[in-house]
């Protein structure tokens, strides 16, 4: 009935601003970064697709039905 346990391009965009802040308020980065990475929102994308990111996603449907989304599983 409800879709897949993806990310929507909304839950992306959230995850990826607020890791990038971290990073760039200091926060330790998680994965080793290429040298060619230099932003916090680079770095941010590649900690999402490494799924190394210790955040998890609830969602609350209309019809009272909690989903939980967790984004190491997310590669």
């Amino acid at each position: 009935m409800y879709p897949p346990k993806k990310l929507t391009r909304f839950e992306r965009a959230r995850i990826i601003g607020a890791r990038a802040l971290q990073i760039s308020l200091g926060a330790p980065v998680l994965v080793d970064v290429p040298p060619d990475m230099t932003t916090p929102i680079e770095i941010a994308l590649y900690e999402l697709k490494k799924g190394v990111i210790p955040i998890t996603v609830i969602r609350k449907h209309p019809s009272g039905k909690i989903e939980i989304v967790d984004l190491k599983n997310k590669l």
